[in-house]
């Protein structure tokens, strides 16, 4: 069972949109160096909706390469096609990821028996490869209720999920349902902490990008249930969970490592970069967390 911080890795590019591999490397490197648990390639914060099949594929087998077994590399292949996610699921499995993400089908908002019906397709079509559940109903117009969830956990190959909800009482009572038979991974920066002292195995992260050392130990200490040691973390990366949000992600992440150095500005359209009213707020946000 993977546990700690999961970091949602951004995809570099250059000022042109295309993939900039120099800059992956850098990025993997730094996340194996401060502490990083996991990473999930190409998921939402890796611009997977607008990186096309034959990119998304690449991507994910150049950071499993890099990583070269050194950490659990998640790949994020879902998408609101049951058949393009079965494609990217198999391709994952077939570049050796550890286990693979699905988010909640967007835009086309089907009914929880719907639901159902596409993730059992696809684990069913890749019986060998661990999944992990994605609901973050603020970006899909879909929730996956608990109801359909506890219904999934019967499907031998489905093993986890990450709640982005960012609703506590509902993720606990998730978590209690659940009883052992998924693993429950927090998606929401500003409230994974308290979901994680509530029984929930880790946090898949967008603030993990500037800080992962950081994120790592507030993981750490959540999940052996230190809760001082918890709340004083959680206090440092608390300005980075809220400002890495001014704009929809990853627009501020992507700056905030720009800002470090680590990347340079490419992001694609519809995403443009981040609005100079807001680089103040976000860099002392950087300041008072410790990342710059």
């Amino acid at each position: 069972m993977i546990t700690g911080s999961l970091v949602a890795l951004v995809t570099p590019m250059h000022p042109n949109g295309d993939i900039h591999w120099e800059h992956l490397d850098k990025l993997v490197d730094f996340h194996l160096d401060n502490g990083t648990n996991g990473i999930v390639a190409v998921g939402t914060t890796g611009e997977s909706a607008t990186l096309d099949q034959q990119e998304h594929c690449r991507v994910i087998g150049y950071i499993i390469k890099r990583v070269n077994g050194r950490i659990p590399v998640i790949a994020g292949t879902g998408g609101n096609s049951t058949r393009e996610a079965i494609y990217l699921t198999t391709e994952a499995h077939k570049l050796g990821a550890d286990a693979c993400l699905l988010v909640v089908p967007y835009y086309n908002k089907p009914t929880q028996e719907g639901l159902y019906q596409h993730f059992k397709a696809i684990a069913e079509a890749v019986p060998g490869m661990s999944q992990m559940l994605y609901n973050v109903p603020g970006r899909t117009a879909c929730d996956m209720l608990n109801e359909t969830v506890l219904r999934l956990a019967d499907i031998p190959n489905i093993v986890a999920i990450k709640d982005a909800t960012g609703n506590i009482p509902r993720g606990a009572e998730l978590i209690e349902a659940l009883n052992g038979r998924l693993a429950v991974y927090s998606g929401d920066d500003a409230t994974a902490a308290e979901l994680m002292l509530a029984g929930a195995k880790g946090n898949v992260s967008v603030t993990a990008n500037v800080a992962p050392q950081g994120m790592s130990d507030l993981c750490a200490a959540a999940i052996a249930g230190n809760r001082e040691e918890t709340e004083r973390l959680n206090e440092l990366l608390m300005p980075l969970n809220r400002k890495l949000f001014l704009e929809a992600n990853p627009i501020p992440v992507k700056w905030a490592l720009q800002r470090m150095g680590m990347i340079g500005e490419g992001i694609r359209l519809p995403l443009t970069q981040f609005s100079e009213k807001f680089h103040g707020e976000l860099e002392e946000a950087m300041n008072a967390s410790g990342v710059l």
